[in-house]
């Protein structure tokens, strides 16, 4: 199964072309651009479908991050696979920026659990902790600095994320929300098609649904 990955999430625009069959990345380009996705993506799916030598046709999946991060940004890369599944007729799959985060720091350090922690600014962090084998342990949420930082002191694992110096005394080293493009191929080829279509997950303001999100997150 040809995977076409998007993340447009962050301060990436980022694509990827995924074998599933052979588990190899064929194809993948990013830019670290912080704003102006929507310009930006078209040439980035070019480059990686150019990469991996194949037509844009050949796509059976589209995966896309679905958020938390850039409100404009997720809104940029949700619409793009829909679009394209449309387009071809195959499925569009979302996974969580936390569960790729989580995922990629996994990659680092197999066996361990994982807390994934973003700087949401105004004193919160988008919080998200994960069992060793990749299971959600808790629904994404927001929640204010101090009550992330009880929790995170009673959590056994790793902590990834922009938040990881909120949460960690010790903390050194570069602290980002990034993550390798080929991660979000990886889940959205394992992801259930049957989820439905990809949908921005919010976890403040009006339109904040942690519930729900937190249902996509667990289909895919």
């Amino acid at each position: 199964m040809i995977i076409l990955a998007l993340d447009t999430a962050g301060v990436d625009c980022a694509a990827a072309v995924y074998d599933s069959g052979r588990d190899t990345v064929l194809g993948e380009a990013s830019d670290m651009i912080g704003k102006g996705h929507a310009e930006h993506l078209i040439g980035i799916v070019d480059r990686a479908l150019d990469q991996a030598g194949l037509p844009l046709s050949d796509v059976d999946r589209l995966a896309v991050t679905i958020g938390p991060g850039s409100f404009t940004g997720i809104r940029v890369g949700v619409a793009a696979a829909r679009g394209f599944a449309l387009s071809l007729n195959v499925p569009a799959v979302g996974v969580t920026t936390l569960e790729v985060m989580a995922s990629a720091q996994r990659d680092k350090t197999p066996h361990r659990a994982v807390l994934a922690a973003m700087d949401a600014k105004r004193d919160e962090i988008y919080l998200q902790s994960f069992a060793a084998d990749g299971s959600s342990l808790d629904a994404p949420r927001a929640v204010s600095v101090a009550e992330a930082q009880a929790f995170a002191a009673g959590f056994d694992g790793e902590i990834t994320g922009s938040a990881t110096p909120l949460l960690k005394a010790d903390a050194g080293g570069d602290h980002t929300n990034r993550f390798p493009i080929s991660v979000v191929a990886r889940l959205g080829a394992a992801a259930s098609p049957d989820a439905g279509k990809p949908k921005p997950l919010y976890l403040r303001g009006p339109d904040a649904k942690p519930q729900a999100g937190y249902a996509i997150a667990r289909r895919v």
